[in-house]
């Protein structure tokens, strides 16, 4: 008979919880621990419900799922109800998933009661719901307000907090823990301070790179912070899942030799043990590298936002933002990755040229960052034993930068399956730098980018139009201007 569910987001998240309960229950036998998620073998699920479970733990999509379909899913004795990360439960599109399973569960308040008027004929109980969030918004707000009765606010000290937005929760009474003490006071004051505070630990930088050199720099810098290390784990975040299937394959197969000399075998290029984590993957796949991930000691994982909210990553020394994260809140959570239980941490932003008022808008949440100096990084390797010193020589002709970005386009031409990955993540990528929203529209603007230099970032020599076929403008000058396009080629990339 399920006593508490805790919801939560991501299946990462789901087995992450599960695997501390199972630790802080082993004494209590009694106890017994169980998760429901998407991907798992719904017939093993369903034994486990009728078996008996305490506690579970569940993702929405598949406790809504068993709670319609599963008989044997007994609720009439459940007495907490914990949503945690409830505002990226929000985000990822589960807002009417989580409005079912509380008419479901009968945890909606009376004002708040759906216009079909369907509710739970469970039996009514004592029931205590907690919502965990780190940010709050209107979609939280409303969250709050559906499932929430009388609630008791507990955070941080006000002049501490990141709060953005003013909520409107009714009757709420406020908990916020100063100097170490709690202090409560009734009704919910306006929060309008918009400032992170991040851990002094962390070392945050930027580094400003154009367009075309991004893939370059990327791998150079991967080389360079693994190179002579024995512990080193490292987080890179890309906007798109087809980005890091890119990314990972390339980085598992490009190899090379640091000398001209031909009995010098190839290497790869970044040494370490790679893994990659997204929303696309199979379950099993997906639970492989995220556990393969916290047990190296010398490993890099390639993901996108699936692994920027609540894991615990042990060891975390440096984390890499790719591809910008949108909102600073966004920005934080990635960050939050590092830095944990006061050890040290890195923190570099990848920023293009255009993209620089970024900075503008971190600092407006009190979040600063120092130029990271790429250019150290760039002189320090070697090629065919020849050193870069020159500091006068920009970053795109900077003879490493054009040895590798030749090299990574021969690489990727001459591999099909390669090729076609590259070709799926310039896609992706555009069509999620369109997708900023907000404030953020005017920095992030696609028409301020050169479409080319972004393809030689995923290592294309073919213009963008030959590319992707949603980026029709260039076909519709050619017509304009009565030029002929080759239909060999078009066949060849369609």
């Amino acid at each position: 008979m399920i006593t508490a569910l805790v919801l939560v987001p991501t299946r990462e998240l789901c087995m992450q919880v599960y695997e501390i309960l199972q630790k802080l229950l082993h004494c209590f036998h009694w106890i017994v621990p169980g998760y429901i998620m998407g991907g798992e073998n719904r017939a093993k699920e369903k034994a486990r419900l009728r078996k008996g479970i305490s506690i579970l733990i569940a993702t929405p999509g598949r406790l809504l799922d068993h709670l319609k379909n599963t008989s044997s899913f007994q609720h009439t004795k459940l007495r907490w109800i914990v949503f945690d990360e409830a505002d990226r439960i929000l985000e990822l599109g589960f807002g009417k998933a989580v409005e079912e399973i509380l008419d479901i569960l009968g945890s909606r308040q009376i004002n708040h009661i759906p216009s079909n008027g369907k509710i739970s004929n469970s039996v009514k109980c004592s029931r205590q719901n907690l919502l965990l969030s780190a940010t709050l918004n209107e979609k939280v707000n409303h969250l709050a307000n559906i499932s929430l009765e009388n609630p008791i606010m507990i955070g941080m000290d006000q002049n501490n907090s990141h709060i953005a937005h003013t909520l409107s929760v009714g009757n709420v009474t406020s908990a916020y823990v100063i100097d170490g003490d709690l202090k409560i006071h009734d009704g919910f004051a306006s929060q309008t301070v918009e400032n992170y505070n991040l851990p002094s630990q962390l070392v945050q930088k930027y580094v400003r790179v154009p367009s075309g050199s991004r893939l370059v720099i990327l791998l150079s810098i991967l080389r360079s912070l693994f190179e002579g290390k024995t512990s080193q784990k490292i987080v890179v975040f890309f906007s798109t899942c087809d980005a890091v299937d890119f990314h990972y394959a390339l980085i598992n197969e490009f190899k090379w030799s640091p000398s001209s000399l031909q009995e010098v075998k190839e290497q790869k290029f970044v040494s370490c043990t790679t893994f990659h984590l997204h929303g696309n993957m199979e379950h099993d796949n997906r639970r492989k590298a995220f556990q393969g991930f916290n047990v190296e000691k010398k490993a890099l994982l390639l993901c996108t936002d699936v692994a920027a909210r609540g894991l615990d990553i042990p060891k975390v020394r440096c984390i890499i933002q790719y591809d910008s994260p949108g909102e600073a809140s966004e920005y934080v959570h990635r960050v939050g990755r590092t830095a944990r239980l006061r050890e040290k941490g890195e923190a570099l932003l990848f920023l293009q040229p255009v993209e620089m008022d970024y900075l503008h808008d971190l600092q407006h949440h009190g979040v600063k960052l120092e130029e990271y100096q790429i250019q150290r990084c760039l002189d320090g390797f070697a090629l065919h034993g020849k050193n870069f010193y020159k500091k006068s020589i920009s970053l795109e002709t900077h003879p490493w930068v054009l040895f590798l970005q030749k090299a990574l386009e021969t690489f990727i031409s001459t591999e099909a399956k390669l090729n076609k990955l590259a070709r799926n993540a310039f896609c992706s990528w555009v069509r999620a730098y369109t997708a900023h929203r907000g404030e953020l529209k005017r920095i992030f603007l696609v028409k301020k980018l050169h479409l080319g230099h972004v393809a030689r970032s995923f290592g294309l020599k073919d213009q963008p139009s030959w590319v992707g076929g949603s980026h029709k403008n260039e076909a519709k000058k050619r017509k304009k201007y009565g030029l002929k396009i080759n239909s060999s080629k078009r066949r060849k990339t369609s």
